[in-house]
């Protein structure tokens, strides 16, 4: 289930949640900071309060300009101690926010398409409107980058919530105890 690698050092988040589309980062990153009781910080919902409906950033400024807005997000989010948080799908794309990434307590969240294909809905997710064909293709781009960043991961396509939140503040706090005992 989890992959385990060296804890990282330096203040920062407890847990970065990476992973495709409709993976669940949300709803585990909200069960996950009330477990380890953790400010919860997803990236996309910043974004939307900010400056309005992805989609609409999407169709009226391009997906340029949404990276630019997520990158900013990402950076302040990173920016943390001690809070749990999730960033959208695409957000590990970015060289900068993937830089950033690198050495953080990063966890990716994978689904199946079929899992997948329950979950999207793609009036909210512009770069998948096109059916679960687009997210596979999505997804199928993106997996070298999520994996590279990964320290663990645990797939949501059938378990409960729950018990993946249990087990990630579980490996949350042995890292924190391995980072604060070298």
């Amino acid at each position: 289930m989890a992959d385990a690698e060296a804890p990282a050092t330096g203040p920062g988040p407890l847990v970065v949640l990476i992973g495709p589309p409709a993976a669940g980062k949300s709803r585990v990153g909200k069960r996950l900071g009330r477990i380890l009781e953790a400010p919860y910080i997803d990236t996309d919902r910043q974004i939307v309060d900010a400056h309005g409906p992805i989609p609409e950033i999407f169709s009226t400024q391009g997906e340029a300009a949404f990276r630019s807005l997520e990158a900013a997000a990402v950076a302040d989010a990173l920016r943390q101690p001690g809070a749990v948080v999730a960033l959208g799908g695409g957000a590990v794309m970015t060289p900068s926010v993937a830089a950033a990434l690198e050495g953080r307590p990063v966890v990716l969240l994978t689904i199946t398409p079929e899992a997948a294909a329950e979950r999207l809905d793609p009036d909210t997710r512009p770069l998948v409107r096109d059916g679960i064909g687009a997210w596979v293709d999505l997804v199928a781009r993106r997996m070298p980058t999520y994996t590279a960043l990964a320290a663990a991961t645990w797939d949501t396509s059938s378990r409960p919530i729950d018990h993946i939140a249990e087990e990630i503040a579980e490996w949350a706090r042995e890292r924190a105890d391995a980072a604060g005992g070298s």
